[in-house]
């Protein structure tokens, strides 16, 4: 794998980071092949549960793609079946976390879009900036920002390219959690940590499944899916030592969202 991208499992969370901080990493060819690979990797091993992408040092979560160097994008392993960013089209299966520190802009942007969550510090800043070099968006951001914010916001974003703070990322749905400087990734590794603890792991993933693929179907479809998917998951063993727990007086052990 190559050293622009590297990974580090801490218990069964991954945590993914873009490793090119002087370049506000930036995704190149290379980069965005191994960020495909990363997320494959993920994909295949039943160990690591949970996957936070972050990026190196504390400038930039991904300042987009590497326009000095456009055309790597284009010839790489991942361009078709992930996207010319290499993650687009992928889908691990498994829960997804964006820690947001510094910029994010243009291709970042749909990288953290790609996420299930996102977490942003409150140095954050969001936009499609690479819209005053003429740069389309080819890594998701003209599908996933709409489903996150809405349409009109999507539309705001994509064709104004303004340059949002972490508050107004907030605002408009696109962030989950705001927290100081320098906590996005602590944040985002004890939410990964919780989630990839709770019994029914498979039940938790079956939930995100039907979610997901229940967005481009109407209602009446989406609920037979989600019976499909889900049902099966309410009979396993886990979850009938959950109930007996609940039954018992266990105390609630779920993070707490700040403010």
């Amino acid at each position: 794998m190559t050293d622009k991208v590297t990974t580090e499992d801490q218990g069964a969370v991954r945590i993914v980071r873009i490793n090119r901080p002087d370049l506000r990493n930036c995704v190149d060819g290379e980069t965005a092949a191994g960020l495909g690979r990363a997320i494959e990797a993920f994909a295949d091993d039943d160990g690591a549960r949970v996957l936070i992408l972050t990026g190196a040092g504390d400038l930039a979560f991904c300042a987009g793609a590497d326009l000095k160097h456009p055309m790597t994008l284009f010839d790489h392993d991942y361009v078709d079946r992930g996207s010319p960013m290499g993650f687009a089209r992928l889908d691990p299966g498994k829960p997804t976390l964006a820690a947001i520190n510094g910029y994010c802009f243009a291709g970042g942007g749909e990288l953290a879009a790609w996420c299930d969550i996102r977490i942003g510090a409150e140095n954050a800043e969001f936009g499609c900036l690479s819209r005053r070099w003429g740069v389309p968006y080819v890594d998701g951001g003209t599908q996933r920002f709409a489903r996150i914010m809405g349409t009109g916001n999507a539309l705001y974003l994509l064709m104004t390219g303004a340059r949002l703070s972490a508050r107004r990322a907030f605002e408009l749905g696109f962030l989950q959690e705001v927290v100081p400087p320098g906590q996005a990734l602590p944040r985002a590794l004890e939410l990964a940590q919780t989630m990839a603890a709770y019994p029914n792991f498979a039940g938790l993933c079956a939930d995100r499944h039907a979610l997901l693929a229940g967005l481009s179907r109407d209602l009446d479809d989406a609920l037979a899916l989600e019976a499909e998917i889900v049902r099966p998951r309410c009979f396993s063993d886990e979850v009938s030592a959950g109930l007996a727990r609940f039954a018992s007086g266990a105390r609630d052990g779920s993070p707490r969202s700040p403010g």
